[in-house]
């Protein structure tokens, strides 16, 4: 990981629900400038849904989330949900009051708090609609300062050349969109290919929707990115059917990367893949970390995998957020319950610790009583953060003492 600490993504109380099921609930957490990002749990954890929200494919139901201090996604539940306590809460206080001054007290109180929270949801749908309106202003007033320099040092004979340049990156600008700095590779490489579209096609697709015109340049990009994950110029030509799993996926990874984003959301990109190539493509992430200066959120079940590649990990279950901390922390010291039951079940190569081998069993109703004291997420230790309540929390820590 480097060690620039700037936060490039920032999660804060998001929650994805669909009806009455709660995909995300209340998932908060931060991914420094060029790190991995580990994201692991069971299958239905909402791992996948979270890395969708991200990208913005979902319109979030609640919370925000931050890319590069820009907040592109907001959702208003909560606000709506702060109107609706508060005007309950009114309602159970004026009923007891006699006294008129206290009661327009109340009123004046109650009008300021739906007055906030009115506010919050402006805010939010503000942001929501107009992020990429703000990215794309900043992209044009770039363009516009470094290309009004060069053409004030140019000569005439260069100028014409230049200004054409100018007008191409002008209106390049003027299409940006800052969630396209931020790309997903998908779980299953079948179905995230166009079948009726050659290989050329369908890594280009990004480039011409962003305004790239020159067929010379968007063919010469997509070569380059074929050499890079792997494949030869001769593939451009092919349709995916003519390609194996392995090879699918390297697609995929070049569709990302053509865009040159910031963030890439791997989305458990080795889970349909067989062990041999797994260890392939994840070689091929890890050298496009550090040769592309990427910063990666990996989505994964598998812990083995995700120890190797990532430098934090968070564990989720049914939902939420349970355990965060850095990969070498986690897996030395476990603290949340359904953590260590995770670790319990990574088989290792060694047939003698396999036979005495104990698995352990997550039962939440029997590990955690949260009728009266509710959790939440908290620091145990520096970096290291737990699911839990105030009994909880003084057992980590008096654990994390005597380890």
């Amino acid at each position: 990981m480097t060690n620039n600490q700037e936060t490039l993504l920032k999660v804060e109380h998001l929650c994805q629900y669909f009806g009455a099921t709660k995909a995300v609930d209340d998932v908060s957490f931060e991914v420094k400038k060029g790190e991995v990002f580990g994201l692991v749990g069971e299958s239905g954890c909402g791992k996948t849904t979270t890395g969708r929200s991200i990208i913005k494919l979902y319109d979030i139901t609640s919370g925000s989330i931050f890319f590069k201090g820009i907040r592109i996604s907001a959702g208003i539940l909560s606000y709506q949900e702060d109107i609706r306590k508060a005007k309950a809460e009114y309602n159970e206080k004026i009923a007891t009051v006699t006294d008129p001054t206290e009661k327009n007290l109340l009123s004046q109180e109650l009008k300021q708090r739906i007055a906030a929270r009115k506010a919050d949801i402006k805010r939010a749908r503000f942001d929501q609609k107009n992020c990429d309106k703000q990215y794309s202003k900043q992209m044009v007033a770039a363009v516009n300062a470094k290309y009004r320099a060069l053409l004030s040092r140019a000569t005439e004979a260069e100028k014409p050349a230049l200004k054409k340049e100018y007008s191409n990156e002008l209106r390049k600008a003027r299409k940006a969109k800052l969630v396209t700095q931020i790309q997903m590779i998908f779980q299953d490489p079948v179905a995230s290919l166009d079948p009726r579209m050659t290989v050329r096609e369908i890594i280009s697709e990004g480039l011409i929707i962003r305004g790239e015109r020159d067929k010379k340049v968007i063919d010469q990009k997509v070569y380059e990115m074929l050499e890079l994950v792997g494949l030869v110029r001769e593939h451009a030509s092919r349709y995916p059917h003519e390609f194996s799993g392995g090879q699918k996926q390297r697609i995929g990874v070049a569709r990302a990367i053509i865009m040159q984003p910031e963030l890439i959301i791997a989305d458990e990109p080795v889970s349909a893949l067989d062990v041999s190539i797994q260890a392939q493509v994840i070689n091929l992430l890890n050298d496009l970390r550090h040769s592309l200066g990427l910063t990666i959120l990996f989505i994964a079940h598998d812990l083995s995998v995700v120890k190797y590649f990532s430098d934090r990990i968070g564990v989720m279950y049914f939902g939420k957020l349970v355990e965060l901390a850095t990969s070498d922390e986690l897996f030395k010291h476990p603290m949340h319950p359904y953590t260590k039951s995770l670790l319990s079940a990574i088989p290792l190569p060694d047939p003698i610790y396999e036979k005495t081998r104990q698995r352990i069993v997550y039962k939440p109703l029997a590990e955690h009583d949260y009728s009266v004291d509710k959790p939440s997420l908290r620091e145990v230790a520096p970096g290291h953060f737990v699911q839990c309540n105030d009994a909880e929390f003084a057992k980590y820590k008096a654990q994390l003492e005597q380890a």
